[in-house]
């Protein structure tokens, strides 16, 4: 039998196939974005006790009301921003399907999206599976902000959806508020939907804020904004994530959700209830924790060959070896699993064309250990 795939291009992610070589050739894996220490005790014991509480069937499609109030409640703790907990909030199968449920509500055969490139390499496929047609805009280098004059004369009357991603992944770049007011200048007086994927929205440093699309009143009422439990729980596997939006897009976001996934684990949404409520102040640590694993990091580089600029935020370090080597980052990623054993990401494929640099990705988000072990193979390089 032959299949007509509707994503012919598209092969195995980066990150399964990056991952994959680690494992079989036993390198240290900071490829694939993922921290290797557990979630917060307190929030495993509110798992567990769920489980164990006959929590166990299906929740409401849009989320357990209790975890959507809490939601709620940390976004007017944080960020100073009133969100109607029910109709503007949505609990997803993770940051991604908010992602996907987002574009395919909303984008239609013939209408444009554009992406800033590099981009998270979920954006594009979900845009082709609805029909869409994406533009690739390169944000500059070496600071990967946004080339306002590029941006502005890719909109057009065609523009359907603008994606965004603060703080950004690969790069850990930031959009500032003027970077916000300068986009909904540009989006002022168009139809044009903004879909901001904000979830590394907590980690975020040297004294830095994370400016959320939901403070910009002109941006906030045509804007998916998704945020993921996975990433600031160190929980990447439980898959659960949420997409607040104003009502008219998140009824039209839930219309896709409901048949994509219906709903997401129940004693899982229980335990982030119960964890957002009893330890707010975990979210306020976050910031702190991983700068420290950050620094922790590039010391360790120190005396390398390995050129950086320590990240603004993420989990992730990008790293220049053009004092290393002339290969492309994919053949050099290899080279490293094979040679020294250490496993990162190229940044190639998060761009339509790849600018001309040498960088790889490495995730940062391990242990002292792991980072240690890392860090002597890549000094020998």
């Amino acid at each position: 039998m032959q299949i007509r795939s509707k994503l012919p291009h598209v092969g195995t992610t980066i990150f399964t196939l990056m991952s994959k070589l680690a494992a079989e050739k036993g390198a240290v894996n900071l490829g694939q974005g993922f921290p290797d220490y557990e979630p917060p005790a307190g929030l495993l014991d509110r798992v567990t006790h769920h489980l164990q509480s006959g929590h166990n069937q299906y929740a409401p499609m849009a989320g357990l009301p209790r975890l959507l109030e809490q939601i709620a409640a940390k976004i007017r703790r944080l960020h100073g921003i009133e969100v109607d907990a029910q109709s503007e909030v949505t609990v997803s199968a993770g940051g991604t399907e908010s992602i996907f449920c987002a574009i395919q509500s909303v984008v239609h055969p013939g209408d444009e999206v554009v992406l800033l490139d590099p981009c998270f390499d979920c954006y594009a496929p979900a845009v082709e599976l609805a029909g869409g047609r994406v533009l690739h805009v390169p944000l500059t280098l070496p600071d990967f902000h946004i080339d306002f004059d590029r941006l502005a004369a890719a909109l057009s009357p065609r523009t359907r959806l603008l994606v965004v991603n603060t703080p950004h992944n690969p790069s850990g770049a930031l959009l500032a508020g003027a970077d916000w007011a300068r986009l909904a200048t540009l989006l002022e007086g168009t139809d044009t939907l903004l879909l901001a994927d904000e979830v590394y929205e907590h980690l975020v440093y040297d004294g830095a804020s994370h400016v959320s699309a939901l403070s910009i009143p002109a941006l906030r009422e045509r804007a998916f904004v998704v945020f993921s439990f996975g990433k600031v729980f160190n929980a990447t596997g439980w898959k659960v994530g949420y997409c607040i939006a104003p009502p008219v897009l998140t009824a039209a976001l839930r219309k896709v959700h409901q048949f994509v996934t219906f709903s997401v684990s129940t004693p899982l949404q229980h335990a982030l209830a119960d964890y957002l409520e009893s330890s707010p102040d975990f979210l306020v640590s976050l910031p702190g924790f991983y700068q420290s694993r950050r620094d922790r990091f590039i010391a360790l580089l120190a005396g390398s060959r390995f050129a950086l600029t320590a990240s603004p935020g993420t989990y992730f370090q990008l790293v220049d070896y053009s004092a290393i080597s002339s290969a492309s980052d994919a053949e050099f990623c290899r080279e490293l699993i094979d040679l020294h054993g250490v496993a990162a990401i190229p940044l190639s494929p998060f761009c339509e064309t790849p600018p001309d640099c040498r960088l790889l990705r490495f995730c940062f988000a391990k242990t002292d250990a792991t980072l240690e072990a890392a860090a002597e193979r890549l000094r020998s390089v």
